[in-house]
């Protein structure tokens, strides 16, 4: 079987500091560094920014990797005119969106994701990217992510595999076996 090349897009470093922040708004985490401006910081652990979500959504499998630089481009517009309805200063150093604190970075996105906005898809498809980059690591291989010591696989409790990097379970969730194996099923647990 031919392997199609994986391919992800480069975007710039404003894009990049706006996706992270709106990022971090959708699953936060803690600093990675004091003066870190893109993680507000209001949770402690890795969230995710840390997880990958960048590396994920510039990834050609998510179908929105050419669209970056124009999402980034949008909420940050929206983050000015949210600021100006609000009377709230922005600093000129950063992107828009990255200026706003965590509190308004919330407010802003339940504006946008809100059923009704004419761009609610663009941003329930960018905020389930990023919990996808926490929850499942779908940008990475499960095992080397857990050896990595994957924020979000760590704290949902995902187990690494065994050593021959299979994945086996002692106790089935229930505790108890659920029904007989019918008598036709085959040594490989096909019904015959």
């Amino acid at each position: 079987m031919r392997r199609i090349p994986e391919r992800r897009v480069d975007i710039g470093p404003d894009a990049t500091l706006t996706l992270e922040a709106y990022a971090d708004t959708i699953v936060p985490g803690e600093k990675r560094w004091p003066g870190d401006r893109a993680i507000a910081g209001v949770s402690t652990g890795g969230g995710a920014v840390v997880c990958g979500a960048v590396d994920l959504l510039r990834w050609d499998a998510t179908g929105i990797h050419d669209g970056l630089e124009d999402l980034a481009e949008r909420v940050n517009g929206h983050a000015r005119a949210h600021a100006e309805k609000a009377g709230l200063t922005l600093d000129a150093t950063v992107p828009p969106f990255v200026s706003l604190d965590y509190d308004e970075r919330v407010r802003l996105i339940q504006e946008l994701t809100t059923p009704g906005h004419p761009e609610k898809d663009f941003w329930v498809l960018l905020s389930l990217f990023c919990n996808m980059a926490f929850d499942s690591a779908a940008h990475l291989h499960t095992a080397e992510a857990l050896a990595d010591g994957h924020p979000g696989l760590t704290a949902m409790g995902i187990t690494r595999p065994d050593a021959d990097r299979l994945w086996r379970f002692a106790s089935s969730g229930y505790g108890r076996q659920l029904a007989d194996i019918h008598p036709d099923t085959t040594p490989t647990g096909s019904p015959a």
